[in-house]
Order: C-alpha cells, then structure tokens, then sequence
C-alpha cells in the first residue's frame, strides 16, 4: 500500500472517529470501513488480524449499546462546545498517552471547559456527572473501541 493510501485510510478513520462524537454520523462503521480498506489492499496476515480485532470489538460495541444508558446531550445542561472539546481531548489524549490517555483527557477536558464556564470547581464536577450520564458512557465507550482500532491500525502500519 502505498504512502497516499495509508494517509488516506489514517484520515477517513480521523473523519470516523470526529464522527463518533457528532450524532447522526455513523463514526463507528466509518473507522471499521477504513479498517476493512486497508485490510483488502493490504492482505497481510496482521492487517487481517487487525481486520478481526476491530469486527469483534465493534460488534462487542454494538452488543454493549442497550446496556448503556441513551444519549441525551441536552439533558446534560453542558453546552455542544465542552462535549465537543471532551472527545477531542480524548481523541489527542488517547496517542500522547495510550489507552488510558482517551478516558482521561475525555473527562479532563470536560471538568475543564465547565470550571471554566461555571467558576467553580464543586459545579463543575456536578456538571461532569451529569454530563456523564446524559451522554458521556455511550460516547466514551463507544470511542474508546473506535479509538482502540484506529491505535492497532496504527500500530501494524507502524511496526507492522
């Protein structure tokens, strides 16, 4: 595959990722598709393996969605900016610092943008938990496996 079509495949799963945070865009089935791109040009045994990985694990997402609880990013009381800057913030922070880096910097930024907004630090963690539950555990799950993807894809394209 050629050095184009790794910076194409890296920016669809980017524009799949962005779109998990957005409703209505279907983030999780555009990162699995640029997986599934890759994998079909590729036909190397680990891009094959990382082809299963990622069906697995977004199949385990998608048995995992009724669990949690429905999103209701209005119910929250955050404005759309702070989720935004969470999933952002969870999406650089999941590359500077693997794995744990996205959970972090998802709540991070959102306890955050609402310190900032609300002036205080006991409202702005009200206003985390509450965005938490209105949105927060099915976007942070959802990209989480998104983000998991993309870090092994990324990984077998770098070491791979």
């Amino acid at each position: 595959m050629s050095v184009w079509q790794l910076v194409a495949v890296g920016l669809v799963m980017l524009l799949g990722l962005v779109g998990v945070l957005l409703p209505g865009v279907p983030g999780q089935a555009i990162v699995w598709a640029a997986v599934l791109w890759w994998a079909l040009t590729d036909m190397t045994p680990a891009a094959w393996g990382v082809l299963i990985g990622a069906t697995g694990l977004m199949l385990l997402n998608q048995a995992l969605k009724p669990l949690l609880p429905p999103r209701r990013p209005g119910e929250s009381g955050a404005p759309r900016r702070t989720l935004m800057t969470g999933g952002v913030a969870g999406i650089v922070g999941f590359f500077v610092l693997p794995v744990v880096g996205g959970v972090l910097g998802y709540v991070g930024a959102i306890f955050g943008a609402e310190r900032l907004r609300l002036g205080s630090r006991g409202a702005a963690w009200t206003s985390v938990r509450s965005v938490m539950r209105a949105t927060g555990y099915a976007v942070l799950v959802e990209l989480f496996c998104c983000l998991l993807v993309a870090g092994a894809w990324l990984g077998a394209v770098l070491w791979g």
